[in-house]
């Protein structure tokens, strides 16, 4: 069956196992504290491992899937870690095979019924379906103000509709089983060089390129860099979390 789920991240693979930024481990020991058993895990669209990497501390199989071979080809390497190229809608997997089913920041691109069906499927009895996203980052006032912006002025409207599924933390999706919504949040320590090689990777960016044959992140740069100064400033990140435990 063909890859339905849009493939917006292959051209910067590179740049994106680079600068995507890691979860903090408190997320992961919540979801953990949850599951029952630590057999096999899937990280759904799993981008270049950073989720993979964690559960293969944890699992004796983590099978990592993604519509991208670019993305795979720059993921973490474990030897419990399977990589494969899937539809997240209609996966080759055995029926209740997974103890965990965890979806970091790609949830919003898949179609909904048939994911939700899969995931139905392949999930074990008293297994957990775990899907987050991040939404919009925090330095200071001043940098907040650029990048906000940025956000909404110079590429808001090369954002593709499946944002809005992030700006909502995932409440506006109808998923047809009980899940809890939790909320978390993590830091990393960036220089202006690291914060703007992580907003280069935004799709919408990858969009404006596209479209208008520059980068708009020249917009940006100067001012960014100017305010930020030599020294690494922390980013903080919100995570919206839903969880369901069978």
């Amino acid at each position: 069956m063909p890859l339905h789920s849009k493939d917006l991240f292959s051209a910067q693979a590179e740049d994106y196992a680079r600068f995507r930024p890691e979860y903090p481990v408190e997320l992961y020991n919540f979801i953990f504290s949850k599951t029952p058993n630590f057999s096999r895990a899937w990280d759904c669209g799993c981008g270049s491992g950073q989720v993979a990497k964690i559960l293969a501390q944890q699992f004796e199989i983590v099978e990592a899937t993604d519509i991208s071979e670019k993305q795979i080809q720059h993921a973490f390497q474990a030897h419990n870690i399977q990589y494969s190229i899937q539809n997240a809608n209609c996966s080759t997997f055995a029926d209740q095979y997974f103890d965990l089913i965890a979806v970091g920041q790609a949830l919003h691109w898949f179609d909904f019924e048939l994911f939700f069906n899969e995931v139905k499927r392949v999930l074990k009895p008293k297994g957990v379906f775990a899907a987050w996203c991040y939404s919009l980052n925090s330095v200071n006032g001043e940098v907040d103000e650029i990048t906000h912006y940025f956000y909404n002025e110079v590429i808001g409207r090369y954002w593709d509709s499946e944002r809005k599924h992030i700006e909502n933390k995932y409440n506006d999706i109808a998923f047809p089983f009980n899940t809890s919504a939790h909320e978390f949040y993590f830091h990393v320590e960036w220089s202006a060089a690291e914060y703007l090689g992580y907003v280069n990777t935004w799709s919408s960016v990858q969009h404006y390129i596209k479209a208008e044959g520059k980068n708009p992140l020249q917009k940006i740069t100067k001012r960014i860099s100017d305010l930020w100064g030599p020294n690494k400033r922390k980013v903080t990140f919100p995570i919206h979390l839903k969880l369901l435990c069978l």
